[in-house]
């Protein structure tokens, strides 16, 4: 079974960056689709806000985050990375990614792997 593990996360500073991860160990990331996920406090659902296909040539954004967060793949490192600039206080939340066959999608019922979160907390 698949296994994601996030890490990267911590406190910033309004206008800062943060680079989440999300390894895999003893599967090639690279055939799955992954997804990232958030929770924001008080919220009960998780927000798809990127996504990057198996074959790597797509990627997807929510609106809120376009222009400022980049999802890309380190192939060798067996890696999604999560890069995100610009944050916002609103960007408070855990951060979770997601692994999935096929194409990308922002529901949450189309993933079948998890990773257990990282907290990324923007506020000065």
């Amino acid at each position: 079974q698949l296994q994601l593990v996030e890490s990267g996360g911590g406190l910033v500073q309004p206008g800062g960056s943060l680079r989440l991860s999300c390894a895999a160990s003893g599967f090639i990331l690279d055939y799955y689709t992954i997804g990232w996920f958030r929770q924001a406090p008080g919220k009960e659902e998780r927000e798809g806000i990127a996504c990057v296909s198996s074959s790597g040539g797509s990627t997807t954004y929510l609106n809120s985050v376009k222009g400022r967060f980049t999802i890309s793949r380190d192939h060798t490192g067996n890696t999604v990375y999560l890069q995100m600039n610009r944050l916002k206080p609103e960007d408070t939340a855990v951060y979770y990614c997601a692994g999935a066959s096929g194409y990308c999608s922002p529901a949450v019922s189309h993933y079948d792997y998890w990773g257990q979160g990282t907290q990324v907390t923007v506020s000065s």
